[in-house]
């Protein structure tokens, strides 16, 4: 039986050898709008890795369009940059296209030299904190005609296709919105009226780049803003887009604004696909679904029931760039899998800084790659199977070194296993069996269960040893915190503790507010649950939610800073502390736990000393390095680096970046 993922599809005149579509994401790779090495190596890896097409951008259609780290594609200047671009994809294997954009009121006018951002009406966006400027009629005219100018240029440099992107809170969906469209003119009031825009945007493009030259729209299935463009209209708007020239839909959700999460790792794995397939029910030409789609196994569970015709993978292809060639030579098992933790994508963006990747430390880095081996073979013992240690056991293993790695348990994985106990964050777990599979088929010789000490390192002889030992648990100097009902957050997550009923949670770092939300969700519905119950009727929507939500817990989050969840990605923290809220954590900052007694914990909160009845007390005060070895191996000679927490308590990113730039400077 052939696979449909591997099956090739056409979009207007394009063939594309299969169903794996990478989607534009912004890579804050270029400079002054020029298309740099580091683009470029970046989308040559995918290209080669097996993509069937990949769309580039956004790129800008005028200077209010983008930022100057955006691709260029308002001036006739960056034609040998696209030219460039174009060619290293194609040459590469992948069909090339580029998504043009106009990024509205979402664009700052620290990013602009000054400049205000425009939109259709003078509504400050949440994104930046911004009044765009309201457009007249004239400067309307001419954005369209600079997109068509823009997609001249595309078709010039040789891509195979041009996307226009029609969402995300964006200049073109804050027109079709009457959130952001407050006009009472030939572009506003009307749903008609508003989709005017985006209709004349489609029509000037088709007309610049003639009728064979295929046009993909990208679309939101659905804005999830209050009183925003919901399901019914966006397939609407999709419907009338097709007869002027649409020649596929990309569709994907939500705005920058929006509330509902939409990519971090809590969203389930293609749980969007219905907004694809409410789309391709109304239009005849191929619709292409997106979001947390990181598993060939779920791409073909989404093509296979009518959902969409291609599946679009961003950072999944970010984290494992030859995916689709693992896939079709069947070797799934060795993909490394998203983990949709937003610290290396979405977070960078928010610091000016490149695209990396937490699972792929060379994300980013392709242009710098030195596949060389060295020139001298050494004997390199890490010590410690977490994702530092794995990371630089591979890494070091690359270059040809004889790799031997030390595990005192049974598995590899270390804290991934911890960060992949809360509710929703299990592809933490999926990383932890990705690296060991990677570990154990590479020629490395690994020693689980075994206790690494100053004897078996002189046994083993290493001329270098890595020392990936982790972090131990933080015990605050509080008055009680010896006592039987008192646990560390660590033993919570992985089962070993017993909770009661009346908890208080001491520390609410990333840690604290995960043992939370893990506690918070014991007793709630599951979804199965969920499910049976709302499709027999047997109880209302918000009784549901309250079951879905509300376990019989009492949980208290105590906080010493003004701010709970700080050591989380800005991408994540958000949907964790309204988590906390939506499961009824009541969370206090400025919260001092001054005495732990067998019924209670004493606090100071706001000048004022209170008491919290509790059952089980939770530490989850932080975690120091855990590094006895350093100074022994250091005694006797012997080269040693210290990484991950070990070195210094960090998030899972540094931990793999750090394993493996020691691994491969050995």
């Amino acid at each position: 039986m052939s696979d449909l993922l591997f099956t090739p599809i056409t979009i207007g005149t394009l063939n594309i050898k299969n169903r794996i579509y990478m989607p534009a994401m912004h890579l804050n790779m270029c400079r002054n709008y020029q298309v740099s090495e580091q683009l470029l190596a970046f989308y040559v890896e995918r290209a080669r890795g097996g993509a069937g097409m990949i769309t580039v951008g956004y790129a800008s259609v005028d200077e209010l369009a983008a930022n100057p780290m955006h691709i260029g594609a308002h001036d006739d200047k960056f034609l040998p940059g696209l030219t460039r671009l174009a060619s290293a994809i194609k040459d590469n294997g992948a069909r090339a296209a580029v998504q043009l954009n106009h990024a509205g009121r979402y664009n700052h006018s620290m990013l602009l030299g000054g400049k205000q951002p425009v939109g259709p009406s003078p509504i400050p966006s949440r994104l930046t904190g911004e009044t765009p400027h309201e457009l007249s009629l004239a400067e309307i005219e001419a954005i369209i005609v600079n997109f068509a100018a823009a997609a001249t240029r595309v078709k010039q440099a040789g891509f195979d296709a041009v996307e226009i992107l029609c969402g995300t809170g964006y200049l073109i969906s804050a027109f079709l919105s009457p959130v952001t469209n407050q006009r009472t003119d030939a572009y506003g009031g009307t749903a008609e009226k508003r989709m005017r825009f985006g209709f004349e945007v489609l029509r000037a493009v088709r007309a610049a780049v003639g009728a064979e030259f295929p046009i993909i729209v990208r679309v939101n299935g659905n804005d999830f803003m209050p009183h925003g463009i919901g399901r019914e209209m966006m397939c609407e708007f999709s419907r009338r887009l097709e007869p002027l020239g649409a020649d596929a839909f990309c569709v994907n959700v939500g705005w920058h604004e929006s509330r509902v999460p939409q990519i971090q790792t809590k969203v389930p794995r293609g749980i969007y696909a219905y907004l694809a397939r409410g789309i391709r029910e109304v239009v005849n030409v191929p619709v292409i679904a997106s979001h947390r789609i990181n598993d060939p196994e779920i791409a073909r569970e989404m093509l296979l029931d009518g959902s969409c015709d291609m599946v679009a993978m961003g950072r999944a292809l970010i984290a494992d760039p030859y995916l689709p060639e693992k896939a079709y030579g069947g070797r799934e098992r060795e993909i490394v899998h998203c983990v949709a933790c937003a610290q290396g994508c979405f977070d960078h963006l928010f610091e000016m800084r490149a695209v990396e990747c937490l699972c792929n430390p060379r994300a980013g880095h392709e242009y710098q790659e030195n596949a060389e081996l060295a020139e001298t073979v050494r004997q390199v013992l890490v010590i410690g199977g977490g994702p530092a240690g794995m990371s630089a056991a591979l890494s070091a293993c690359e270059r040809g070194h004889l790799v031997t790695l030390v595990e005192q348990l049974d598995q590899l994985g270390g804290q991934l296993f911890l960060a992949g106990a809360p509710p929703g964050r299990d592809e933490f777990i999926q990383l932890a069996k990705d690296l060991a599979y990677q570990v154990q088929s590479a020629q490395i010789e690994l020693l689980l269960e075994t206790h690494a000490d100053l004897p078996l390192i002189k046994r083993l002889q290493p001329d270098v040893v890595i020392l990936a030992t982790g972090g131990a648990v933080v015990v605050p100097p509080i008055p009680g915190a010896d006592l039987p009902h008192v646990v560390q957050a660590w033993d919570v997550l992985s089962g070993k503790a017993e909770v009661g009923q009346h908890v208080v949670i001491i520390g609410g770092g990333a840690v604290g507010v995960e043992t939370a939300l893990e506690l918070a969700e014991q007793g709630t519905l599951s979804g199965d649950e969920l499910k049976f119950l709302l499709v027999h009727g047997a109880a209302e929507l918000d009784e549901l939610r309250t079951l879905a939500t509300r376990g019989s817990r009492r949980i208290v989050l105590l906080e010493m800073l003004d701010k709970l969840g700080t050591n989380f990605g800005k991408t994540t923290r958000w949907v964790m502390l309204d988590d906390l809220k939506r499961y009824g954590v009541e969370a206090m900052t400025g919260a001092k736990a001054l005495q732990i007694s067998s019924d209670s914990v004493r606090v100071e909160l706001a000048g004022e000393e209170i008491s919290l009845a509790a059952d089980t007390v939770v530490l989850a005060a932080g975690t120091r390095s855990c590094n006895p070895l350093q100074e022994e191996v250091e005694a006797i000679g012997i080269v040693c680096h210290v990484i991950g927490d070990a070195q210094h308590p960090a998030m899972v990113f540094d931990a793999v970046h750090q394993g493996y730039a020691v691994g491969k400077k050995l």
